[in-house]
């Protein structure tokens, strides 16, 4: 495994674009990577999410936070300075996508040298004495795929609050009133105080069994090149992190034990016009493939379970039945 500097930056655009570049163009097949990276104020988007009603716009333009959509989905996530993220690049090898104990187990290890007893508890949350530290998110294409998670060093937990809209229901699911009652900071458990850096190394010598065994990765000119320009034409681009909102006069939402599914149908005349899928599931696919296999169907049970049979539900939608899926749109 190769530990790749991305040089102390803090733009969340570069930094997902690094991730991206990584995962595509370097050789999986040989070798896995590991980058850390530690974003400036900004809210990150599960691929599948709506953005305008994850975040609270006010306070997010007042206080100048970047919003950025990632590839991966799940839900959405406040980083600030005091919030460390890690992600694993690896070869997909059929079994490894949603296996989050398999990419959490090194960190909960880390942690533990650290003298924090974290687990791996609920579809992909790392807990210490029943407050979610890190969250954890999965994308695969092409054989090749990454685990990525935050781990709440010392994050402003108040911003968390205010910067995010987080779903009622999604709150209920887990039994917990709030935020502020779910969430810690990593440093409330360590005895010896340090700094985000300092726990970063000590990260990276556990997971590399000593500082002296870590192999850097050093991105080339031309790597940097190219990643600015990813980073502008995906993570700047405001299509890509807000989209427009959907037009829609059926809304069906369900939280599965896979992660929320809300579709927006446009139906006229009968037939579905518009179809707009968003949640905070870990799917392998893009949703187009979904939406677009019902447009122009009419609006009836038979049409929309004909109109699926030649698509894979499943893993699309992060492990929903086909049956599932038909009952919560119709």
């Amino acid at each position: 495994m190769y530990f790749v500097d991305n040089k102390g930056i803090t733009d969340p655009r570069i930094n997902l674009a690094i991730e991206e570049y990584v995962l595509k163009n370097m050789d999986i097949n040989k070798d896995s990577f590991l980058l850390f990276y530690i974003n400036g104020p900004s809210i990150i988007i599960g691929k599948n999410q709506n953005t305008v009603e994850e975040i609270n716009t006010e306070f997010v333009d007042a206080n100048g936070i970047h919003v950025v959509r990632r590839l991966s989905g799940g839900g959405a996530v406040y980083h600030d300075l005091g919030n460390l993220n890690y992600s694993f690049i690896t070869k997909d090898d059929g079994e490894s996508f949603r296996n989050f104990k398999k990419f959490t187990e090194p960190v909960i290890k880390a942690l533990a040298d650290m003298g924090v007893k974290a687990e791996l508890l609920g579809r992909n949350d790392i807990l210490v004495e029943g407050r979610k530290v890190s969250g954890n998110a999965q994308f695969a294409t092409q054989g090749r795929m990454f685990t990525h998670g935050t781990l709440m060093f010392d994050t402003e937990i108040e911003r968390v609050v205010s910067a995010l809209k987080v779903k009622k229901d999604k709150i209920e699911s887990k039994g917990i009133k709030s935020i502020r009652s779910r969430v810690a900071n990593i440093s409330e458990f360590i005895e010896e105080p340090m700094t985000i850096e300092q726990f970063r190394m000590e990260i990276l010598k556990s997971i590399f069994e000593g500082e002296e065994n870590i192999q850097y990765w050093e991105l080339t000119d031309e790597d940097w090149d190219n990643i600015r320009a990813l980073s502008a034409e995906r993570y700047g681009n405001w299509d890509w992190n807000y989209g427009k909102s959907p037009k829609f006069n059926m809304q069906h939402s369900h939280r599965f034990p896979v992660g929320g599914i809300d579709v927006r149908l446009q139906v006229e005349k009968g037939k579905i016009d518009e179809v707009n899928i968003y949640g905070d599931f870990f799917g392998v696919g893009d949703v187009t493939v979904v939406e677009d296999s019902l447009k122009g169907v009419q609006y009836d049970r038979d049409s929309i379970t004909k109109a699926l049979d030649a698509i894979d539900i499943p893993t699309i939608l992060g492990g929903i039945t086909k049956e599932e899926f038909i009952n919560l749109i119709y």
